[in-house]
């Protein structure tokens, strides 16, 4: 009994240290005066103002545009990527998955200035070198979430289905795709997390006027936190969020209007 309420009480304190500073974010973005440490009444001015303010629409603009870019190119190179591997010999594909878990263990500020070494020495930085720079670092999260799914894939079926007539692409998109399709959605949702998410590799691949949200943050803390900057990531947090349910929903009622009819 004693071991079960010291269990609940410490999943209840990692709860409250995870979520705790979002639940005042999402208060103070209704909270109409200005400073963190009065209430001023309930308003929704800074939403209103949040898409009103230009300077962070435009940063929200291109936020959106580097995220959705890299997040699908990265999908498509990784997927491509996690299949060519698995189809590698065991001492190739140890050889690359080494490779491969490289920028994920390396610190994000040494890949932002390898990164901006690389692209100042060729082309001028900007909005094109982020965009590159996430694409980069986006593919190693798709190929680690692709290539679970194709180990667990028969590979006797899709020979199969070459030896019966279908071409390469069919058999892969009527076999082999519905096996690994939830791992490539876990991929593109991963590099949408870590696209939206990041700044080191932003700060220092970005030109001048090229500004994300997190560079624009960055930027703005010298000044001081404006409260539209609470609404917007609020908005973020709740979009996310239904994202999120949408997901582990719709697979579980699939599964159970299947159960159903049989």
């Amino acid at each position: 009994m004693v071991k079960k309420t010291l269990s609940n009480v410490y999943m209840t304190l990692i709860f409250l240290f995870l979520y705790l500073p979002i639940l005042v974010l999402i208060i103070l973005s209704f909270n109409d005066s200005k400073t963190r440490v009065e209430w001023g009444g309930f308003t929704l001015k800074w939403y209103i103002e949040c898409f009103q303010s230009e300077t962070i629409m435009t940063a929200f603009a291109t936020t959106l545009q580097i995220t959705v870019i890299s997040a699908v190119v990265s999908t498509i190179i990784g997927t491509l990527a996690a299949i060519g591997i698995s189809a590698m010999k065991a001492k190739s594909r140890a050889f690359y998955l080494g490779s491969t878990n490289i920028p994920l263990l390396n610190a994000d500020i040494v890949t932002g200035i390898s990164m901006m070494l690389l692209f100042v020495k060729f082309v001028d930085l900007g909005f094109v070198t982020v965009l590159v720079a996430h694409i980069t670092f986006s593919i190693p999260y798709v190929i680690l979430n692709v290539l679970p799914k194709l180990k667990q894939a028969n590979r006797s079926t899709y020979e199969a289905a070459l030896d019966l007539g279908a071409s390469p692409l069919y058999a892969f998109y009527k076999v082999t795709w519905p096996e690994i399709r939830s791992g490539v959605f876990s991929g593109f949702l991963m590099a949408v997390t870590m696209s939206l998410d990041d700044f080191s590799i932003t700060y220092f691949t970005k030109g001048a006027g090229v500004n994300t949200l997190s560079t624009m943050l960055y930027t703005e803390l010298r000044k001081g936190i404006k409260p539209e900057l609470y609404a917007l990531s609020t908005i973020l947090f709740f979009t996310v969020l239904l994202l999120l349910l949408l997901v582990n929903y719709l697979p579980n009622r699939k599964k159970s209007t299947t159960v159903e009819r049989v």
